[in-house]
């Protein structure tokens, strides 16, 4: 997949041949959502609100942040929400509540994160809707449901999707699979609820978001921490294994750090090999590729903490749609 997606963002030879196929993947994928939206195929309504975050396009864009961000202010609203995704990375495939200590391996990198954040349950399955009912059934006590990159699964009803778009990258050549990296045409952006672009500039009506993050804590010791200007002269290496890895260097470069950078495809299953610099003083990562670290890092390790900021009007749309006759399907 990696040397496909080098050819999704410049104009290549190979896209002219994938053309054909991307014709086909776009009519499947209309057929599909037709099918949902005329009650043909079923969906499946939960007794709480669903607020679904995607993207329209492979790879990462800043869902994960952003369903922390809306998790902590519907707490902050009063609300109990759970969080359900699929655990992509991870070998599980049936519903499975996921914990700090959870095994990327088996859970998915992004769920692990999530639920070492702490704010509230995390479930994973393939089947969305399986995995939302095996959370509420475990937690009662949630009141809404927080689908992380379920856009296309549109077999759970939604009461708001929220599109996330690479404010960097955008939409690449803008082919779907496999010519390009789209999952659905960018008209779908139209249809949903909420637009938010990250890391770059939102028109009307969009949101923009921002992740922001200047201290590090030490991985093999948490409650060591550093701030970026206590690694300015010293030798540093960093590695991303994310959708966007340059994004992460260039934060890095932002805070006036020099690192020798290492990126690696999203969802990588790093080795004690991967973290092998001898001549690094330290070594800079992101949260997520931290939790599969873990368990063979050494004292060089830190782990850079990220955190979305929005416009809190993004919450009071929200907010206003979780009405009883405010509900919508696919």
């Amino acid at each position: 997949m990696q040397w496909l997606e080098q050819h999704w963002y410049r104009n290549t030879p190979l896209q002219l041949i994938l053309l054909p196929v991307s014709f086909i993947f776009r009519m499947l994928a209309a057929t599909r959502r037709t099918l949902y939206r005329s009650g043909i195929l079923t969906t499946v309504k939960l007794p709480v609100p669903v607020i679904v975050v995607g993207n329209i396009t492979v790879g990462g864009s800043g869902k994960t942040p952003l369903t922390l961000w809306l998790a902590q202010q519907l707490i902050d609203s009063g609300w109990h929400p759970g969080i359900i995704s699929r655990g992509h990375g991870g070998t599980t495939t049936s519903p499975l509540a996921v914990h700090a200590s959870s095994s990327p391996d088996e859970a998915g990198d992004e769920a692990v994160l999530m639920a070492q954040r702490k704010l509230c349950p995390v479930w994973i399955g393939r089947d969305r809707v399986g995995a939302a009912r095996a959370l509420l059934q475990a937690h009662p006590e949630c009141d809404i449901v927080l689908s992380d990159d379920g856009l296309q699964h549109y077999r759970l009803q939604r009461d708001f999707e929220i599109a996330v778009v690479d404010g960097i990258r955008r939409f690449g050549n803008g082919f779907l699979l496999p010519a390009g990296p789209l999952r659905e045409p960018i008209s779908r952006l139209t249809q949903v609820d909420a637009v938010v672009i990250h890391g770059g500039m939102a028109t009307e009506g969009q949101y923009s978001m921002q992740l922001y993050g200047e201290s590090f804590y030490n991985l093999l010791n948490p409650n060591t921490s550093a701030q970026a200007a206590d690694f300015y002269g010293q030798r540093l290496h960093s590695l991303a294994g994310i959708g966007h890895p340059q994004r992460f260097f260039s934060h890095l470069n932002h805070l006036g750090l020099k690192v020798q950078a290492h990126p690696f495809p999203d969802h990588h299953r790093f080795t004690p090999a991967d973290l092998d610099y001898t001549d690094a003083d330290a070594i800079l990562m992101t949260e997520k590729d931290a939790v599969k670290c873990t368990i063979f890092a050494n004292e060089k390790c830190w782990v850079l903490r990220v955190d979305a900021q929005l416009d809190p009007l993004l919450t009071q749309q929200i907010l206003e749609r979780l009405t009883p006759d405010g509900r919508k399907t696919a």
